[in-house]
């Protein structure tokens, strides 16, 4: 199995989206840097007054006065320390949260317009990983990485100067640890970068696993596919400890040998700067300065080499974020208008594998207006024709069209004015039930949503509940049931009030009664629409205008009822089957 059917950007393409963020931010990066040097250069005082009074009393020089001044200076600048630093941490937060919501927007922008075949291939978990842990690991690195990073290299560069300028004979001897840390951060990071990806990527593997192992717990139980289940997640799990274990090995690595370059500085300063303070060259002062200054240097050296590894892994999270703007278009020049209402599909083909097809030859053209529902066996096609008929999925021959348009080359907003699909799968948002409708119709009123949910029998739950309209639903509020469910998803359609419809057994969560006197309350309120239904209740089938068979990915009958009943053949059987089953359950009640 592939990491993942969703591609990862390449560097360039990393470099790229942090220049656009710079030159979106160049004022806040600006104003940020300025107050972190500023907090640094005040930070450099206390060290350089330390030294000056230590010369001064070892020359006798520095009599009760000079003391006193030399310490309200030292407490003078670390109190301007402290006041800039947090103005400096202040707007730090600041650009990360303004950096971080333009990404977050970016990314839900790009995930809501995917095509919906490619985020079927990848399966929940990898996308489902990147809009969680990934944006999480972004988050914390734009939050907090990028202005301790700022921070501490600004600290680490503005030290170093300071240190060259009180003697740079001494302070040459602070750079004894860079070969070392220099050396082991490009064996790390040769490596590092990789091992997120793996790691991201296998998290995301798990992820997916589990959610189809609660999602489908129901149908694992009644097949008794738990030990087959019990496997794919032992292996998932395998894949996450090896990979999580790689990267844990590198960083036992490479943390020592970091540790050891930035504390090796304080040693060879004391003993340089003892030789060199004997010999005449350096004096006590400049040495105490210096060597403070080193120890100084191990806080920031540290945190900047820890954020460096969590940038490794905020990069690399950043990767797969942006890598979901690089999944082509499935509508790459979307510029046809339909001129009518008219739906036509001629020569249908079909195939989710290649040289196995799931439609063959399917043509089906509707009259303006006209009912008809679909019917036959499980796999015969009909929800593959239903996607297809919407252009949720492009065939792989032939054409879907409406008012002469290919659906496929039809902008999503245009074509949802004309073609809906509403399908047995429905998604509750968290929020209210009129922010739940008004997905559909945002300008909506209140009136309008209450028509809407009187349409479908809804109307009187929702005035049970305990704000009515205003009521928050889905996970945190009120819990819908799956028939409350569909009947929202049912009303958003009423609110869409497109021309065509396509309802891939869209009362199947119903009882039979509920759904007969929905699909009634509907049939009034869709009157001179074109309504194609998928039917798996038969009742809804005798009451369309024609009725369309499949097997076996063709249409194999087409005709009225009485007709198809008359004709006693696919149909004819469905039929009976039906009826003998309506009649069993109605004597098991």
């Amino acid at each position: 199995m592939a990491d993942t059917a969703l591609p990862i950007a390449g560097g360039d393409r990393i470099r790229s989206v942090a220049r656009t963020l710079v030159r979106l931010h160049r004022g806040e990066l600006l104003l940020v840097i300025t107050l972190h040097a500023a907090a640094a250069m005040a930070g450099l005082v206390g060290p350089w007054l330390v030294g000056r009074l230590i010369d001064g009393l070892s020359a006798g020089t520095a009599d009760v006065a000079t003391v006193d001044t030399l310490i309200l200076l030292l407490a003078g600048a670390v109190a301007v320390q402290a006041v800039v630093t947090r103005f400096a941490q202040l707007w730090s937060l600041r650009l990360g949260e303004s950096v971080f919501a333009k990404l977050r927007e970016d990314f839900i922008s790009t995930v809501t317009s995917l095509p919906l075949a490619v985020v079927e291939r990848a399966g929940t978990g990898d996308l489902l990983s990147r809009t969680t842990s990934d944006v999480d690991a972004v988050a914390q690195t734009v939050r907090f990485g990028v202005p301790r990073i700022l921070v501490t290299g600004m600290t680490v560069i503005l030290t170093l100067a300071a240190a060259f300028i009180i003697n740079p004979l001494v302070a040459v001897a602070m750079l004894v640890g860079v070969p070392l840390i220099a050396l082991s951060s490009r064996w790390y990071l040769k490596r590092s970068g990789p091992g997120y990806r793996r790691q991201l990527a296998s998290y995301g593997r798990l992820v997916g696993v589990i959610n189809e192992t609660v999602e489908g717990a129901r149908t694992i139980d009644a097949l008794d596919l738990a030990p087959l289940q019990r496997v794919k997640i032992d292996r998932a799990l395998a894949a996450r400890n090896s990979a999580e274990r790689y990267t844990l090995g590198l960083r036992s690595v490479w943390y020592p040998l970091t540790t050891l370059g930035f504390l090796l500085p304080v040693i060879a300063v004391l003993l340089w700067g003892a030789y060199l303070a004997g010999a005449g060259l350096a004096t006590v002062g400049a040495v105490t300065a210096i060597a403070l200054y080193a120890m100084q240097l191990t806080g920031p050296v540290e945190e900047l080499v820890n954020w460096m590894d969590r940038l490794q892994v905020g990069t690399t999270a950043l990767a797969r974020i942006v890598g979901v703007e690089e999944v082509p278009t499935d509508r790459p020049d979307a510029d046809e208008r339909p001129a009518d209402e008219q739906l036509e599909a001629r020569g249908i083909r079909f195939s989710y594998r290649e040289g196995v097809d799931v439609l063959r030859d399917v043509d089906l053209v509707p009259r303006v207006g006209e009912r008809i529902a679909i019917v036959g066996p499980s796999g015969s096609g009909k929800s593959t024709l239903a996607r297809l008929l919407t252009g949720i999925t492009a065939p792989s021959a032939g054409q879907v069209r409406v008012g002469g348009a290919d659906v496929m080359r039809i902008p999503l907003d245009v074509l949802r004015r004309h073609v809906a699909l509403v399908s047995q799968e429905h998604h509750v948002f968290v929020g209210t039930l009129a922010d739940n409708l008004r997905l559909a119709a945002p300008d909506a009123r209140a009136g309008d949503l209450e028509e809407a949910l009187q349409v479908v029998g809804a109307l009187r739950w929702m005035r049970a509940m305990p704000q009515g309209l205003d009521t928050t639903v889905g996970s945190g509020g009120v819990v819908l049931t799956p028939a409350q469910a569909q009947q929202i998803a049912l009303a958003r359609l009423v609110l869409l009030d497109p021309h065509t419809l396509v309802l891939d057994e869209a009362t199947s969560l119903l009882d039979p009664r509920a759904a007969r006197g929905l699909e009634q309350s509907l049939d009034r309120v869709l009157e001179g629409r074109t309504v194609i239904a998928i039917a798996h209740r038969l009742h809804t089938a005798r009451d369309a205008d024609r009725i369309i068979v499949m097997r076996d990915g063709r249409i194999v009958e087409s005709g009225a009822h009485d007709e198809l009943v008359a004709h006693d053949g696919e149909y004819a059987a469905l039929w009976r089957s039906w009826q003998a089953e309506s009649a069993a359950d109605a004597g098991g009640a």
